[in-house]
């Protein structure tokens, strides 16, 4: 049991790390927060694949081996930068990950690469993939770091700031309060996801732009999150925890590419209306919500403008109908213009002419000699 407060915003609660117990056995907060963060974010992409235009099954498949090679990336990490000598005392050691020690950016290297490879074996978009896993990465960022509040771990330095945490573990650093760095980097993580989840609807050029604005985003609020917390793995050269040189490396590198990629249009799903048209491509999910729309109000689907290749719902309907809206042929300049019959002066009648078989007309009386 931890007593956590929040001095400054009055705030006084008790924590418990254990959530219940089954035959004996706890069930930490942590894993079931972790496992909830993962099935929000599994949900949230799979439900957007249609958007993508990524099939579902094949995701499936990349998100599973994403999620192994995700848990060995966060280990190895961990293990590789660690400044102990325990696990060269003990190397089976590196398997106990229950005991703690995994490093979220090599979880998300690991989990992007091996899910990458994946999917590019099941022939799908390896760009359009890393957008989505992107997103779902924000959802479990954000609140799988609540584990860490629940543990008290992974705090700050002091602080006299208002939002201030103290705890039993705090008081080791601090016994007025200490930064509440879970709940930055919580809530930097659902910002950063509000607005890519719109950008990625209405804004993206090109498969792969979120990832890099991801990859941007996160890299920006770790590097100076980082820089507070008490318990960083610290690079053995220079004076830098290695989460901030990771860091920097990716913000430096994703903003390179975005700019030389500024002027691709290369996208397979969802993104900015003109380029979705440039591709050729039609929001499946639009169409089928303005098809229910207009189907609750009576209308026609096609009343919604959907089409790209007509210019209004009518001219769809009257060429579905058999009907033409071609328009009628202008004359060349100077050519007079032919009036239709009708229009203008009435035709004048042609004798009939006669028909096989038949003697012609005999000449009227008094036409004979003259």
């Amino acid at each position: 049991m931890y007593h956590v407060q929040f001095p400054g915003l009055g705030i006084d609660m008790t924590v418990s790390p254990y959530a219940f117990e089954v035959g004996g056995h706890p069930f930490a907060w942590y894993g079931i927060i972790i496992a909830v963060a993962f099935l929000l974010a599994f949900l949230y992409t799979v439900k957007s694949c249609k958007r993508f235009h990524i099939d579902e099954d094949k995701f499936t498949d990349a998100v599973l081996v994403g999620i192994i090679g995700g848990i060995v990336g966060a280990r190895l990490y961990y293990v590789l930068f660690d400044a102990s000598s325990q696990y060269l005392r003990n190397p089976v050691s590196v398997l106990y990950i229950w005991e703690g020690g995994l490093g979220i950016y090599g979880g998300i290297i690991g989990g992007l690469l091996c899910g990458a490879l994946m999917a590019k074996h099941r022939k799908i978009s390896v760009p359009a993939v890393l957008d989505l896993a992107s997103l779902g990465f924000l959802i479990g960022q954000s609140i799988g770091r609540w584990g860490n509040f629940v543990n008290q771990e992974a705090f700050g330095t002091a602080t006299d700031l208002p939002w201030r945490m103290s705890s039993e573990n705090t008081a080791a650093v601090s016994s007025t309060g200490v930064h509440p760095c879970f709940l930055y980097e919580s809530l930097w993580c659902l910002i950063g996801f509000l607005l890519l989840h719109a950008f990625s609807r209405r804004l993206r050029r090109y498969d792969g732009q979120v990832f890099l604005l991801y990859s941007l985003w996160y890299g920006i609020g770790r590097f100076f999150i980082e820089s507070l917390r008490t318990d960083s793995l610290i690079t053995p050269y220079i004076p830098l925890r290695v989460s901030q040189v990771v860091a920097a490396v990716a913000v430096v590198a994703s903003a390179a590419l975005l700019i030389v990629f500024r002027k691709r249009t290369s996208l397979t799903g969802c993104g900015s209306a003109k380029i979705m048209e440039l591709n050729s491509i039609v929001d499946e999910v639009t169409v089928k919500r303005a098809e229910k729309k207009a189907n609750r109000e009576g209308e026609s689907p096609l009343a919604d403008g959907v089409s790209t290749i007509f210019s209004s719902g009518e001219e769809a309907e009257k060429v579905m109908a058999g009907g033409s809206i071609r328009e009628p042929e202008q004359p060349a300049p100077g050519e007079p213009e032919e009036s239709a019959p009708g229009a203008g002066e009435p035709e004048k009648a042609k004798p009939a002419s006669p028909q096989a078989g038949e003697p012609a007309s005999e000449p009227k009386d008094g036409a004979e000699g003259k």
